[in-house]
């Protein structure tokens, strides 16, 4: 089938749908998508809540929890470990399907009546507030990670330790501050290295040792703004520097940046791979608007946050061994054709489920384990479930769900995002798409209110030190009102609390005390990545013709270039 361009049935822009894109559809027995990829992509984040939680109760022992889910959405909560005992039932809330009301309807008056664990973690030791996380010990707010111990506020942790406020950290100890890092130690408030250790405001650095605000840099010791000296010269640089002052941090910081606007910026940060367009993407094959993506994702297109995973479209946090995934988040794990699903791992030919683990061919299923044939939760015969579900599919699409918008979903669309258990700015849209309390209201989604909050700030941002020396137990008794206080879109708390283990942190590397409350942080460091977004661009070395898909957008200020005339400048 030729391409074909389509108007999106909720932004009304034009997107296209190639060829292979009709063929993938055909493959996995779904119609084409009526949204364009960002709508699908924001869809699908709208159903992910990863760092919000909320006091709640759990409906099968009383007691009160602490849940991804607040009491408003109406889900019956089970805390963590309740769920997963083998004395209930999950059968005895299965229900037939209903011919006379939208599919989606239903689904979401029976998502909220199934028990669903009040936190998405496996194999977790002392980790309080942790979501989508597992193998971890010793963790304090750290979300969507695996593999790691001793880390607080930090997201997208993989095989790391003792580091605090980071954001994609792979194979790294000792690291503050830092986003897009792998395989460093004892580095602070950089990005995009690889390889770095005992250094300061690094950005695209390799392999570099005692340097501060440096940027393209090759396995270089004693540098500062990219400057040699001897390492008498740079130790006693150091101290005019005064690292260890927020004022200090914040004057190398701005001199810093300047540097790294000034900096080649490579098109795409993408190693070892072929055929592929997105960034941060490494040994991959034949996949076009990928995004962080790594080990063997073959023949895919529109991940976001993916691994090991072939023959797949449209995932966010997706992979382990899968292939023919479509439309889905938080999915995979050896699994095959899982589609508009969400937690679900190790299953086949499951679709529109939610949280369920080793099922085999069901449909608008939540929370099951070691199922087949199922519908809603009941149990049917093969011959049964199989002479039902295009029946289902046919009522689907004749009896479209309609929201408040008007935009209509048949059979093929992600659930819709005004039916999601979370407000939209609870969610990972609210991290890549943020609107304001009106911007969401008006395109009806929900809301979500903050629950009370029980304390009165003792201090504000602007009463704490300008270094952590004198800084002595007391500042944990406090409560410190957050710099944006509230005046942000990125789930600001308003205040915050320095816990124990981060207080010795700052202790143990000298660094002050911070600002922002860590959700207000979390989006400081994800400002420092380039949007899930591609536009076609020319290298801009004079006389170079390349051209190339990116994410830095073309009025953005850096020189951008073409994979060889980086490597010819830069390595």
């Amino acid at each position: 089938m030729d391409s074909e361009k389509r108007n999106c049935q909720n932004c009304k822009q034009n997107f296209t749908i190639e060829s292979e894109d009709f063929d993938f559809y055909k493959k996995i027995d779904v119609p084409a998508p009526t949204f364009c990829p960002e709508c699908r992509m924001q869809r699908r984040f709208a159903w992910r809540n990863e760092r919000s939680f909320f006091r709640n109760r759990c409906a099968k022992t009383g007691k009160d929890i602490i849940a991804t889910f607040s009491p408003e959405s109406k889900m019956t909560v089970y805390d963590r470990d309740e769920w997963w005992k083998d004395d209930w039932d999950v059968s005895s809330y299965a229900r037939d399907y209903d011919f006379s009301r939208p599919f989606f309807v239903q689904y979401k008056e029976f998502l909220q009546t199934v028990p669903v664990p009040s936190v998405f973690n496996a194999r977790t030791v002392n980790c309080f507030y942790t979501q989508h996380t597992g193998d971890f010990k010793n963790g304090y707010l750290i979300m969507a990670s695996w593999g790691g111990e001793d880390i607080s506020y930090a997201a997208r942790v993989q095989r790391s330790k003792d580091s605090m406020d980071v954001f994609v950290l792979m194979n790294s100890e000792m690291c503050y501050e830092c986003v897009g890092v792998s395989k460093s130690y004892r580095l602070f408030f950089s990005g995009n290295c690889d390889g770095c250790d005992n250094s300061y405001f690094l950005y695209d650095c390799k392999g570099c040792s005692n340097c501060v605000g440096c940027v393209n840099l090759r396995n270089k010791s004693y540098h500062i703004f990219n400057i040699p000296y001897t390492k008498e010269e740079y130790m006693e640089k150091i101290k005019e520097l005064k690292l260890w002052s927020r004022e200090g941090l914040r004057q190398t910081k701005s001199t810093f940046e300047a540097l790294k606007v000034r900096s080649i910026h490579k098109f795409a940060n993408i190693a070892n791979s072929s055929e592929v367009t997105g960034d941060n993407i490494s040994n991959c094959a034949h996949s076009p608007v990928v995004f962080d993506v790594s080990n063997n994702v073959k023949d895919c297109k529109y991940i976001q946050n993916g691994l090991e995973m072939n023959d797949s479209y449209d995932g966010y946090g997706v992979g382990g061994g899968c292939e023919l995934l479509y439309e889905s988040f938080d999915t995979g794990v050896q699994g095959y054709k899982e589609c508009f699903c969400g937690i679900v791992y190790g299953s086949i030919n499951v679709f529109y489920s939610y949280n369920c683990h080793n099922c085999r061919n069901c449909f608008g299923c939540a929370n099951l384990q070691k199922k087949d044939y199922c519908i809603l939760n009941k149990q049917y015969t093969k011959e049964e479930y199989e002479a039902l579900i295009p029946k289902i599919i046919a009522h689907m699409n004749e009896m479209p769900y309609v929201d408040k918008n008007g935009v209509m979903y048949r059979y093929g669309e992600f659930f819709p995002t005004e039916l999601s258990p979370f407000g939209y700015n609870k969610t990972v849209a609210q991290e890549y798409f943020p609107f304001t309390r009106v911007e969401i209201e008006q395109r009806g989604f929900v809301y979500e209110e903050d629950q009370e909050r029980n304390y009165t700030t003792t201090k504000t941002w602007s009463d704490l030190p300008d270094d952590i020396r004198g800084v002595g137990d007391e500042i944990l008794k406090d409560v410190i009102r957050c710099k944006h206080g509230g005046d942000c879109v990125h789930q600001c708390s308003t205040a915050f609390k320095i816990v124990p283990q981060e207080l010795q942190f700052y202790k143990r590397f000298n660094l002050p005390l911070p600002e922002l409350c860590p959700n207000c942080r979390h989006y400081e460091r994800l400002a420092q990545r380039n949007p899930l977004k591609l536009w076609h661009r020319k290298c801009m070395k004079s006389g170079c013709t390349n051209e190339f898909e990116t994410s830095y957008a073309p009025e953005r200020p850096e020189t951008v270039y073409c994979e060889g005339c980086y490597q010819q400048e830069v390595v």
